[in-house]
């Protein structure tokens, strides 16, 4: 159930900025929670972008500093509006992330912050598998969101924070491995700079917080 909290940090901009800035503390600041998911990636300025449930584009400004070619796709109208004003230079399009009106094969890359848990675990399945089906054959798809908390300490602060802000689907999302999840899609581990299977999944803010890096196969 959706608290007024929530309700609100939708409602006021300044007030949902406050609420990311005051989380990002976990893992060195806002700047720095914007950069995990594309830690490693090669990008460049013809790179094809879509920067999924984009909301008012706080992460598509950080992806136009390595790409001229991004594009924003948001359900709500409010964000994208918000989007548009702060972040002029991408392009936006409205649309539900489990059907995305794009063909096939159309991104080298498909990026999503903090937004996965907000969906219910079949939504979950159809936008990761529309995920799949847009990036083109190598192209990866990186996202960050929450994970259960692997250090004891971490717990109560991400229990109040899901209690204030989010809803049920939060909490179905740390029940759910997002890898495995993937890999049944058909995503393959992301070796661009590792090699190594762990290189996929990092695990920040004891644990309650995950950056996934996969790949759609070439073949």
């Amino acid at each position: 159930m959706a608290t007024i909290f929530r309700e609100w940090s939708y409602q006021y901009q300044w007030l949902y900025d406050a609420i990311s800035r005051l989380a990002s503390l976990s893992v060195g600041g806002e700047a720095r929670f914007r950069q995990l998911a594309l830690q490693g990636l090669t990008i460049d300025s013809a790179t094809k972008i879509l920067d999924l449930c984009c909301g008012s584009g706080q992460a598509t400004q950080v992806l136009l500093q390595y790409s001229q070619d991004v594009t924003g796709l948001d359900a709500s109208p409010l964000s994208l509006q918000r989007a548009r004003q702060n972040v002029p230079e991408a392009k936006y399009v409205e649309a539900f992330a489990e059907e995305m009106p794009f063909p096939q094969d159309q991104f080298d890359l498909v990026h999503t912050s903090v937004a996965m848990h907000e969906m219910k675990p079949e939504q979950l399945r159809q936008i990761l598998q529309e995920v799949y089906r847009v990036l083109k054959p190598g192209g990866i798809f990186t996202l960050v969101d929450f994970h259960r908390p692997t250090n004891p300490l971490f717990w109560p602060g991400l229990s109040l924070f899901l209690g204030l802000f989010e809803t049920e689907t939060a909490w179905q999302l740390l029940n759910t491995d997002l890898l495995q999840l993937l890999e049944e899609i058909g995503f393959q581990g992301n070796d661009t700079y590792s090699g190594e299977r762990s290189s996929v999944r990092t695990l920040y803010a004891g644990g309650s917080l995950q950056v996934i890096q996969v790949k759609k196969s070439t073949l």
